[in-house]
């Protein structure tokens, strides 16, 4: 179906980022003619197969559920077909032609770059590429105010981004698996690309499915998402960055809980745990210091109850049984001051002393613990740390 249609765009480009205000240019019915007569047919064929499909009784023979499964599909490559058309006979020829606008120029740029997703990631191209087509027609039916045919394309158009961003989101899971051993930009940019895709799910189709919600499926993450929706305006801080991430990361565990795997959940954690500590030891001052600790105190306990704590696969048995005690000892303690101490000890304990990126950070840490009475410092030409006691 992916090979009928022609080419895939790249949602974080800035193309696709100011669609929604410029789709007048390509999509109102002065300018698309024929194109935008055979769309809306195709568009019709194609809800009316979805809507026969979708709502077949459960008794129905396999044998008509197959031809009308297989009816859809046709309907659904004819449709992408035409809106590609579209694209290639508006824009394509525009600029071939010299009459292209700057925004038509940029468009098609950024649409023949994205090609090469083809040839580098079959998997991104294929999902990117309907998702692309499906999201613009989208668009071009909100910008037409046709109430009725939006609302009977809403439920095809939510059904599809689902299966899309799946797609794409388990496509990096696997890619962060596979760049385990290789260069850390390379890792950098798979966990970019899935904050990316998360952040622009969120954003994008949540509220849709919040307005749709009528069993109150996704209440458990309202809290989140309203917390979420506080980053939306403005420039964010460094701090910020990261707390933004952990709500993404936190809703995507309910919202792609199979398609963000616990193993590439776990990756993205302990990616925001360095980011952190990294924030800790360049902070210009001793009050963004202290904030973003208390961000890192608050990632080190999720990660604990959200993934370690229940985590049912270890390749190192060791590990398992050391949290394990550590989980134990951590859910027993009723005081902030305790909880606080026993993540600094396990910080501590994770920290190659042969790291010298880190000797800010080890300093900080040794530094809390002095305050907090377990640990004492040693005035000397140089600062020494001795531990007195431990947590009881």
């Amino acid at each position: 179906m992916a090979e009928r249609s022609l080419k895939v765009l790249d949602t974080n480009k800035t193309f696709f980022g100011k669609i929604s205000n410029t789709l007048s240019k390509l999509l109102v019915p002065t300018k698309i003619g024929i194109n935008g007569f055979v769309i809306t047919l195709k568009r019709n064929n194609l809800l009316k197969s979805y809507e026969n499909y979708n709502n077949l009784p459960n008794h129905i023979e396999d044998s008509k559920k197959e031809a009308l499964l297989n009816k859809y599909e046709e309907a659904y490559s004819l449709y992408l077909e035409a809106i590609d058309k579209h694209i290639m006979d508006t824009v394509y020829k525009k600029v071939k032609t010299g009459s292209a606008s700057e925004f038509e120029k940029t468009a098609m740029s950024d649409y023949y770059m994205i090609t090469n997703l083809k040839n580098t990631d079959y998997n991104e191209y294929k999902y990117r590429k309907q998702k692309y087509l499906i999201e613009l027609d989208y668009e071009s039916i909100k910008v037409s105010d046709k109430t009725k045919t939006l609302n009977r394309y809403s439920g095809f158009y939510l059904s599809k981004m689902d299966v899309f961003y799946k797609g794409i989101l388990k496509n990096y899971s696997v890619s962060l698996a596979e760049t385990t051993k290789k260069a850390e930009t390379d890792r950098n940019k798979v966990f970019y690309n899935i904050f990316t895709t998360l952040d622009e799910y969120m954003k994008n189709i949540m509220p849709l499915k919040f307005s749709s919600d009528e069993k109150g499926s996704y209440n458990k993450i309202k809290d989140d998402y309203e917390n979420y929706e506080r980053f939306e305006v403005g420039k964010l801080s460094e701090k910020d960055e990261i707390e933004k991430k952990i709500l993404l990361l936190n809703m995507s565990r309910v919202v792609f809980t199979h398609s963000l795997p616990l193993v590439a959940a776990e990756k993205c954690y302990e990616k925001l745990i360095e980011d952190a500590r990294d924030s800790i030891i360049s902070a210009s001052n001793d009050k963004r210091r202290e904030e973003v600790y208390t961000l890192l105190l608050d990632i080190l306990e999720e990660y604990d109850k959200k993934l370690l704590s229940t985590k049912i696969y270890w390749e190192d048995l060791t590990e398992r049984e050391k949290f394990k005690t550590f989980w134990e000892i951590f859910s027993e303690k009723e005081s902030d001051r305790d909880k606080e101490i026993l993540l600094l000890r396990r910080e501590l304990s994770m920290i190659d002393s042969s790291d010298k990126s880190k000797e800010k950070l080890v300093k900080f840490y040794k530094d809390k613990l002095v305050k907090f009475g377990v640990m004492r410092s040693l005035k000397n030409s140089a600062t020494t740390y001795v531990s007195c006691r431990k947590v009881k």
